[in-house]
């Protein structure tokens, strides 16, 4: 068993590793520009929720706040007629990426300290390489990507988007795994 302060260099190894890779994957290959599109008649729509004052916050339209409204003909006759959306309002300012990427960084390195201690479990100081990459990696990659296919599953986010996040959850993986293999106690 190995603790998982005696971990910290490969916590911190690999998620300033998965930082930097995010940010090469984000904004130098443009595989994720089409996640979202834009909406048509985009004006209209700005112009028709401008008067609204929508606090931030994540909605659903039509919303039914309990099973018996979601039986009604009345709800059911919403959802038929359409549009049915998931919407999540934000601030209206341009968003800063400080703080943003100071969460990205955090929740790395949380990630990172799940699969020391999964991998700190299971393995003695003087295990091989391969058996450290393969419980870290395994860890990072359900860390990184699991949550995000039920996106698509309950809330209809394009499989296509989720796979693209998939792929580069499986890269943090192997950088997670390739780092405490090579900085394991």
């Amino acid at each position: 068993m190995v603790s998982v302060l005696s971990l910290w260099l490969p916590i911190l190894v690999s998620a300033v590793f998965v930082f930097f890779v995010s940010f090469i994957l984000h904004t130098i290959f443009t595989y994720h520009n089409s996640d979202f599109k834009a909406l048509p008649e985009e004006d209209r729509v700005f112009n028709a929720l401008d008067g609204i004052k929508i606090p931030p916050g994540d909605y659903i339209m039509p919303h039914a706040p309990d099973n018996k409204t979601r039986q009604t003909q009345e709800f059911k006759n919403k959802v038929e007629k359409g549009p049915v959306a998931l919407l999540t309002v934000m601030e209206n300012k341009m968003p800063g990426m400080g703080k943003t990427l100071t969460q990205w960084f955090v929740y790395c390195i949380i990630i990172s300290v799940f699969a020391a201690y999964i991998a700190g479990r299971a393995l003695g100081p003087d295990a091989d390489y391969l058996a450290v990459f393969r419980f870290t990696g395994a860890t990072a990659f359900i860390a990184y990507t699991a949550a995000l296919w039920q996106d698509s599953i309950w809330y209809s986010r394009k499989w296509s988007s989720t796979i693209k996040s998939t792929i580069d959850g499986l890269i943090f993986a192997l950088l997670t795994g390739g780092v405490f293999g090579w900085l394991w106690a």
